[in-house]
């Protein structure tokens, strides 16, 4: 299993945000967290990517215990991530906002930046051929010099995406990646998801879109209110009754 999460709680103050959740995340495959407002899903993603430390349990990902990592090193471990909100250099170019992602990979220092040492050079080179790997990826590579406040925002997405893969990760966290584009976008979104998974990348996406999530996902995780409440397949999870609850509670719908 590529990560397990064992009994996981996060409180803060006396609110469970996430309370007690076991699952598992398959390796090669496109697990999605779906549940109402509030469920407890983007803390589930900040526990798993470091930037929350548990209250209690355990996260365990290709072997290593990452439940009190920082998140620079659960991200060199492998663990890549976007945001709900795209987190980009509005006026910085496309190309720049993704050479950020590989530096994480780099070694040099403040003494090879300044004297511009062998290191220096090779290090900027590769962060280079990275970042334009992942913007080829995306197929963004002819808006590489484009200004990010320029483009659009399924375009932002697609840099959101680039820039995860240009931290080389094994396993990449996706916070509503659909959120803000149209129907179309949403399909031209979901395809460059499978193909990171045939490209031997292992996603998990948080998502609001339903019927996107019933034709991607291969496993459901479905927590409300902190807790897990439900998990399967996606058709599994359409005729759960406690699921169903949950959305209908919420005014939201679980169907396809």
């Amino acid at each position: 299993m590529l990560l397990t999460i064992d009994r996981l709680t996060k409180k803060f103050g006396g609110l469970a945000a996430v309370q007690d959740v076991s699952a598992n995340i398959e390796q090669g495959k496109i697990t999605a967290i779906i549940g109402p407002n509030g469920a407890g899903k983007s803390t589930f993603f900040n526990l798993i990517s470091g930037f929350h430390q548990p209250t209690t349990g355990q996260i365990e990902f290709l072997g290593h215990d990452i439940s009190t990592m920082r998140a620079d090193r659960v991200a060199r471990l492998g663990v890549g991530r976007t945001f709900q909100t795209t987190h980009l250099f509005e006026q910085a170019t496309i190309l720049e906002n993704v050479l950020i992602g590989h530096r994480l990979r780099t070694k040099s220092g403040l003494f090879d930046a300044i004297f511009r040492t062998k290191r220096e050079k090779e290090e900027e080179k590769r962060c280079l051929e990275k970042a334009e790997d992942a913007l080829d990826f995306v197929e963004l590579s002819s808006l590489a010099y484009e200004s990010v406040a320029q483009i659009t925002q399924e375009q932002q997405k697609r840099v959101a995406f680039a820039l995860a893969l240009a931290t080389d990760p094994t396993l990449i966290l996706l916070d509503e990646p659909a959120a803000g584009v149209n129907p179309d976008e949403t399909d031209g979104l979901a395809e460059l998801m499978k193909k990171m998974v045939k490209h031997g990348k292992t996603v998990c996406l948080i998502e609001h879109k339903m019927p996107m999530v019933m034709s991607l996902a291969d496993h459901i995780i479905v927590l409300n209110h902190g807790e897990l409440i439900a998990e399967g397949t996606p058709k599994e999870i359409q005729g759960n009754e406690r699921v169903i609850e949950a959305y209908l509670g919420g005014n939201s719908h679980v169907s396809a």
